[in-house]
């Protein structure tokens, strides 16, 4: 019975079917932050460089809402307490030992859409 458990948890990790793609409105400017909320979570949109980014929405210092802070480079800003964090891996500079989630963006049929990772419960009632 425990090694059945196992072998289920370990392949709730490892398909390719985790991810559910939800639809997303592309900012309309470059550099301006957009709020979205899909598949449960709160995100930060950015158009940057002509590239799209999706990240997660609050700031992991002080529980801030990063859509109302900026972008510097390839960085978004948190307003409250200036914390830079990494559009494409969500690291934060050197010395704040934080992170934001990133999110994959894709581009179907002139839509975009932002992958939201399934829930452990989801993925194991929809086998």
């Amino acid at each position: 019975m425990q090694l059945t458990v196992i072998t289920i948890l370990l392949s709730l990790g490892m398909e390719k079917d985790n991810i559910e793609w939800f639809a997303i409105k592309k900012p309309r400017e470059e550099g301006k932050i957009e709020r979205a909320e899909v598949g449960g979570k709160k995100l930060c949109i950015v158009l940057l460089n002509g590239k799209l980014y999706a990240t997660s929405s609050r700031c992991p210092h002080a529980g801030a809402d990063l859509s109302l802070g900026w972008c510097e480079g390839e960085k978004l800003v948190c307003s409250y307490h200036r914390h830079r964090f990494d559009l494409q891996t969500g690291k934060g500079d050197e010395g704040q030992g934080n992170y934001i989630d990133v999110f994959p963006v894709k581009e179907e049929n002139s839509r975009w859409y932002v992958g939201i990772k399934k829930s452990w419960w989801k993925r194991l009632l929809t086998k």
